[in-house]
């Protein structure tokens, strides 16, 4: 699988080609415990939106354009360099 970071003039964005994660089970993945894998924990994007909700961000799960995931990670304090 791979996995690409970009920028939005708001914050980032990662996608990856994987399988992606159908529309109905979308809210589910962000609940403790909620796994498909048979070694997983579901203790991964419930960590990423408790993050996410500490720093006043807002983490939204879409279709990534050529299929797999898309994680828009939006209401960052983005700093030019």
């Amino acid at each position: 699988m791979t996995i690409t970071v970009d920028g939005l003039p708001d914050g980032f964005v990662i996608t990856d080609d994987g399988p992606g994660i159908p529309e109905g089970d979308r809210d589910k993945v962000f609940e403790v415990g909620y796994t498909t894998g048979e070694d997983g924990t579901g203790f991964g994007l419930p960590i990423v939106q408790e993050v996410a909700d500490a720093h006043g961000w807002d983490v939204r799960l879409t279709d990534a354009d050529h299929g797999g995931a898309r994680y828009e990670i939006t209401r960052v304090d983005v700093v030019d360099n």
